[in-house]
């Protein structure tokens, strides 16, 4: 029974975050409303402040299930990447640019990145910068697996390098959910010249 019960808590939580995301997406972050998101998710409103405190708990745990899906996705690429430096920064860094619009817009993205900003010592903000420090090591550890199978010079700290593309990706990012007309094959394009510039220095 208490197996069941864990499997039906987070059936649970999933419907409440997959049916907020869906409201976000269709009236905004703002005009969305708690009530809205319950009902959406076949739950009381006292079953939702079970789960979450706020509407930002909620935007957060939209964020980590974002967060968790593109780590996943990148583990088999950090697992065997193309031999290649500039295809495999590529692949790694766009599944995580493609997916970013999935469960959020990019006034939720704002939203997000504004509260982590505007109160450091919260839990949000901590909880954000975790996320943040999770994309960091795994793109350190592509780095680190490229200059294992020779791809990139022996002589190179791979950390500090893998450090300099996250704080890259994560800056264009940014610049990213600042343009609302921006797409994500911009995106892609910009940071791939850059990596692929980058690359060749590593060599």
């Amino acid at each position: 029974m208490t197996g069941l019960r864990a499997r039906q808590k987070a059936d649970r939580n999933r419907r409440m975050l997959e049916s907020a995301a869906t409201l976000f997406h269709a009236q905004g972050y703002a005009a969305a409303r708690i009530e809205d998101i319950a009902a959406a998710a076949d739950v009381s409103v006292g079953t939702f402040y079970n789960y979450f405190a706020t509407k930002g708990d909620v935007l957060l745990a939209i964020v980590s299930m974002e967060v968790e899906d593109v780590l996943e996705q990148g583990r088999a690429i950090v697992a065997n990447p193309p031999r290649d430096t500039a295809m495999a920064l590529q692949a790694l860094i766009s599944g995580y640019y493609d997916h970013s619009l999935v469960y959020l817009t990019k006034e939720m993205w704002r939203t997000a990145m504004a509260l982590s900003i505007e109160a450091p010592d919260t839990p949000f903000s901590r909880r954000y910068t975790q996320l943040d420090g999770l994309l960091c090591d795994q793109v350190c550890a592509l780095v680190r697996q490229l200059q294992a199978l020779g791809c990139i010079r022996p002589d190179c700290d791979t950390r500090a390098i893998g450090e300099v593309i996250f704080n890259n990706l994560n800056s264009m990012f940014t610049e990213f959910v600042r343009d609302d007309a921006m797409p994500v094959a911009t995106l892609n394009a910009m940071v791939g010249r850059q990596n692929a510039s980058l690359s060749v220095l590593l060599r």
